[in-house]
């Protein structure tokens, strides 16, 4: 008997081809696919930032031709009032229509001068905890989904134009520039500059720093939100995964060990589950493999049986021949000893015929299996069968009348040769019970959906407590003044096996209206076009 373990016996190759990691994987894999909206946050935050640098480019514009039309005495009130408004710094830088150095000319107004701060640039070293985490995940979830990081804003320390490249550039473009940059605590700074022109020379540069903070605000809310319903979505995921790995994974487990258990040979102690619960495909499974196991256990019990009935069989005549061959040494009678031959050759004729039916008997349920059906016409099959018969005189006085069908009403699928056979025993045991000059009568009807095929005889009949032991091997009740062993038991034993393995059914009865008899029923199912 084999040793080794199957992938489905053994409980490590179970751990590694668990159908609840496998539950668990697929399921994780599509929330991963939800979780693939954090890269949705990096294009929400770049649309929210290029929106403001429309926003803010629009309003430096107006800003700018609101300063190019107010008096001089005016523009700094001008200026602190849109700062205050749009909670911007402003700041403008005048050159005169002589070449100057632009590291060289100072800011000339500036809107925190006159209204004081409109934001306020954080020390990230003095913040609390909660922010810190809040400035870590930023930093990580950048760095997963591969965001650009703007260069860092800083004040210069000298407040002139040529500290501030961007104002530089918009007064060599004369136009407006606009520019992202990061706070010191990973905040959004829109920068944006507009050179204003003089018709007389020279000119200014309007300069406008803003730190947009609820950028940061929202797509962390945003954030925030997609991480809850995350973290719902997988708990609820993670739980039916559980749950629908319990239900499928722990009844497979317990069929595949109770198959496991089967295959090491020990079909008869094993009560294979049949989740009579369950209404699915894993109950049907259950079910099928109980009664694929129940199937297997009436096997082996029927070979061993077989195998104790033909060693049973086997001895009676090898004990007879035994005893006929150690007596033939001992015996000078010449008539004696042609007793004794005699009796030899009977025992090897019987031995011949057991051997030979042992081996049709065992040979049914395999050629079954590998039987190629095909439609057949029981009135033509039995037709020929019983011609041949009364060709060969195998009847001898006995009369054998068949009430032929129309042709295509008894019409089967299955094994031509196997139908034959059945036929032919069922006549044979008929021919031999029946007493001299009998008849035997065989008819094939249609019945429904079935096909009735019935061998009657005038012989004693069958009694009513023997009309199943008949069919089982090796039972034989022959009539009396027969031969003993002239036949092996097995003829009806393996008609019923062939009609079984052709969905049909075979039962012995009485004749009706008649004193004695017997009467052989096949029920067969019809063949269907």
């Amino acid at each position: 008997m084999p040793k080794n373990d199957s992938a489905l016996g053994t409980p490590e190759a179970a751990a590694r081809t668990s159908l609840t990691t496998r539950i668990l994987a697929v399921n994780i894999f599509a929330l991963a696919m939800l979780a693939g909206g954090f890269f949705y946050l990096d294009s929400y935050r770049s649309q929210l930032i290029d929106a403001r640098l429309d926003e803010t480019a629009t309003q430096i514009r107006l800003i700018a031709e609101a300063y190019a039309v107010t008096p001089t005495e005016d523009r700094a009130k001008l200026l602190a009032k849109f700062g205050q408004v749009t909670e911007t710094r402003l700041r403008v830088y005048h050159y005169p229509a002589g070449p100057v150095a632009a590291g060289a000319i100072p800011v000339q107004f500036d809107s925190w001068g006159i209204s004081g701060p409109t934001y306020q640039l954080r020390d990230p070293s003095q913040e609390d905890w909660q922010k810190r985490v809040a400035r870590f995940l930023d930093r990580a979830i950048d760095i997963v989904v591969g965001a650009d990081r703007p260069d860092k804003f800083a004040e210069p320390a000298s407040d002139r134009l040529g500290n501030w490249p961007i104002a530089r550039q918009a007064a060599l473009i004369h136009g407006l520039v606009t520019d992202v940059k990061r706070a010191p605590d990973r905040t959004p700074m829109i920068i944006a500059a507009i050179e204003i022109r003089n018709p007389r020379g020279g000119g200014d540069v309007l300069l406008s720093t803003e730190n947009q903070r609820d950028i940061i605000r929202i797509v962390r809310a945003e954030r925030l939100r997609l991480t809850v319903v995350l973290l719902l979505v997988v708990l609820v995921s993670v739980s039916l995964s559980l749950f629908l790995a319990r239900t499928i994974v722990r009844p497979l487990r317990r069929l595949a060990l109770a198959a496991h258990r089967v295959r090491l040979g020990r079909a008869r102690e094993v009560q294979v589950p049949r989740l009579p619960e369950r209404r699915d495909e894993i109950g049907t499974l259950a079910r099928a493999l109980s009664d694929m196991s129940m199937a297997i256990r009436q096997r082996i019990d029927a070979t061993e049986a077989f195998a104790a009935d033909v060693t049973h069989e086997l001895k009676n005549p090898l004990a007879s021949l035994r005893s006929a061959v150690d007596s033939l040494g001992l015996v000078s009678d010449p008539d004696l000893q042609k007793q004794l031959i005699d009796v030899i050759r009977d025992d090897v004729g019987r031995l011949d015929r057991l051997i030979t039916d042992i081996a049709e008997a065992s040979r049914v349920d395999a050629e079954l299996a590998r039987a190629r059906f095909e439609s057949i016409d029981l009135g033509i099959m039995i037709e020929g069968l019983l011609t041949t018969r009364e060709e060969r005189g195998r009847n001898g006085d006995i009369r054998v009348a068949f009430a032929r069908p129309h042709r295509g009403t008894a019409v089967v699928f299955g094994d031509g040769s196997r139908l034959t056979r059945v036929i032919e025993n069922l006549v044979e045991n008929a021919v031999s019970f029946s007493p001299p000059a009998g008849l035997v009568q065989v008819a094939a009807t249609r019945d429904g959906d079935d096909v009735v095929i019935r061998v009657e005889d005038e012989g004693p009949g069958v009694p009513p407590e023997a009309r199943e032991a008949i069919f089982n091997r090796f039972h034989s009740d022959r009539p009396e003044g027969e031969q003993f062993g002239r036949h092996s038991g097995l003829g009806l034993a393996i008609a019923k096996a062939i009609v079984e393995g052709h969905n049909g059914s075979i039962m012995a009865t009485d004749r009706d209206n008649a004193p004695s008899g017997a009467r052989f029923i096949i029920r067969l199912p019809a063949w269907s076009r």
